[in-house]
């Protein structure tokens, strides 16, 4: 994305999907996790800036706000990390950065119990844009990383995927489930 390459430290998504009474696709989005990875080279793109705790610099990677897997589309929004950074520094706070993945080739069925699919996909059309909320560093950190970038990003991934049935889920998760819907949306 933009200057810098990365391969970002695994992300863990959950979410549910499956046919609507009406029989459309529905899916909820549940949850996601990912560690920071560190940038080479921290703030000032140099290997000192790098091994210094001060001037080293991580981005960490967060759900953007829509999610549609069975198009392939995924927002996110990157956190920059820095102790010199305000905690609010993102690229794609405003606008996060929209992804449209294209399998990369077939999934494979890596076990059967417990399911585990694996499969590769990528997004070489996305634009990324400037960091934002980074305090004085706001420009500084744009030019570093090449942002914002219009053209010239890649997003590559391979994925293990593993899910469960409603029927295999414990009783007891289904019973808060039905009570949980029963009782009305949350607000």
């Amino acid at each position: 994305m933009g200057k810098i390459t990365l391969a970002l430290a695994p992300i863990t998504m959950t979410h549910a999907e499956g046919p609507l009474p009406d029989g459309t696709d529905g899916q909820v989005w549940g949850a996601m996790h990912s560690a920071p990875t560190a940038v080479p080279g921290g703030l000032t793109g140099t290997p000192a800036g790098a091994h210094s705790p001060v001037t080293g610099l991580a981005i960490q990677p967060e759900y953007g706000g829509s999610s549609d897997f069975y198009t392939g589309r995924l927002s996110l929004r990157f956190r920059l990390l820095s102790p010199l950074l305000p905690r609010r520094c993102t690229i794609g706070a405003s606008e996060p950065v929209d992804f449209r993945v294209k399998r990369s080739g077939p999934s494979k069925w890596v076990s059967l119990d417990p399911p585990v699919i694996e499969f590769s996909a990528y997004d070489d059309t996305f634009s990324a844009p400037a960091p934002e909320h980074c305090g004085p560093l706001t420009g500084f950190l744009g030019r570093r990383l090449g942002l914002p970038a219009a053209t010239g990003n890649l997003l590559s991934y391979d994925a293990s995927y593993t899910f469960k049935t409603y029927d295999r889920l414990p009783q007891a998760s289904i019973a808060a489930h039905s009570a949980a819907s029963e009782a009305g949306p949350i607000h």
